[in-house]
């Protein structure tokens, strides 16, 4: 007996039952994934369903919902759409993210712009002024997560009071919720928020940083070549993004984190995207911006991100506190 399509899904998609199935498709550390299958003005069409039960669901599908959408709006073919998210009509306590069917591995021949041109139109593109303010601010519309861990977004008119506050200070918190009390840690998280980010990344020093859509969780295993909605040709894409309005160097760090981006890709990049001035401390901004996600690990993971942490740290206070 085919799996049945919650009510709740059917209506934000506008599909009729009739003519609709779902069936389980691929794997996520955090919810269950399904590929739904309709028939929209005599053709059919596939869309990518997330569902996930109670409050962490419901808030890390919104967040999902809007970064895909922010960085849709920007660059279309960058990734999928996302239609719609919610509480699911049969079981008020489980949640859905509906979005564009995205064909990862597709066969057919490729095309599109290169990603370094993609990432970099994103990258140069300034994001909206959110409703009631007058100019371009830092932070997001709602909460985002990276992994399962929330972040909060709250606008701020200074990047580097963003960093330290809703990065740094806010994943250490979390971070020392999960694992214990860390006082070399936190000592050291305290002294880079304090001191480093100021100095590295403050509005008074960094040239030319105004925000825009970042992905925010850009490790290789959220980017491929696929086929999105069914259209067109094999792309490069990304997926499960943790959007924030933030500057773009922030992206590198995770990039850098984990690697899988080659050379070619990283000097295409920057002959589109030029590092910020000074030039000559860019690698250390990376550093500084690849630290929140060992940070991220180590709250979420423990153990051996800890290390990670504090070799970056003692390298920027060393040289910079």
């Amino acid at each position: 007996m085919a799996a049945k399509v919650d009510p709740a899904i059917l209506e934000a998609l506008g599909l009729d039952s009739q003519n609709t199935k779902i069936a389980s498709h691929g794997g996520s550390g955090f919810a269950s994934t399904f590929k739904l299958s309709s028939v929209v003005d005599g053709k059919e069409k596939n869309y990518f369903v997330k569902t996930g039960t109670g409050a962490d669901s419901e808030l890390m599908f919104k967040g999902e919902h809007v970064s895909l959408n922010a960085i849709h709006a920007v660059v279309p073919n960058l990734c999928p759409k996302s239609h719609a998210n919610g509480a699911c009509r049969e079981n008020p306590n489980k949640f859905f993210l509906a979005t564009d069917f995205l064909e990862l591995g597709s066969s057919r021949p490729g095309g599109g712009d290169s990603f370094a041109k993609k990432l970099a139109k994103l990258h140069t593109t300034p994001a909206p002024v959110p409703d009631g303010f007058d100019g371009p601010v830092f932070g997001f519309p709602v909460t985002t997560c990276c992994g399962s861990s929330p972040q909060d977004n709250s606008w701020k008119a200074s990047w580097a009071d963003f960093y330290a506050n809703n990065r740094l200070r806010a994943i250490l918190r979390q971070g020392v919720a999960s694992n214990g009390s860390d006082p070399e840690l936190s000592s050291a998280v305290e002294k880079t928020a304090g001191v480093v980010v100021r100095r590295l990344i403050g509005d008074d020093h960094i040239k030319g940083v105004y925000p825009v859509v970042v992905h925010g969780d850009l490790w290789s295993g959220n980017h491929g070549r696929g086929r999105i909605a069914g259209q067109g040709g094999v792309e490069e894409v990304v997926f499960d993004p943790s959007a924030v309005y933030g500057h773009s160097e922030y992206e590198l760090g995770i990039m850098r984190m984990f690697g899988g981006f080659g050379g070619s890709f990283w000097k295409e990049y920057e002959s589109l995207v030029p590092k910020a001035e000074p030039k000559e401390e860019w690698e250390d901004r990376v550093a500084l911006y690849e630290l929140y996600h060992h940070l991220n690990h180590w709250a979420l993971f423990g153990g051996g991100y800890r290390s990670g942490a504090m070799s970056i740290m003692r390298k920027l206070n060393t040289k910079y506190g």
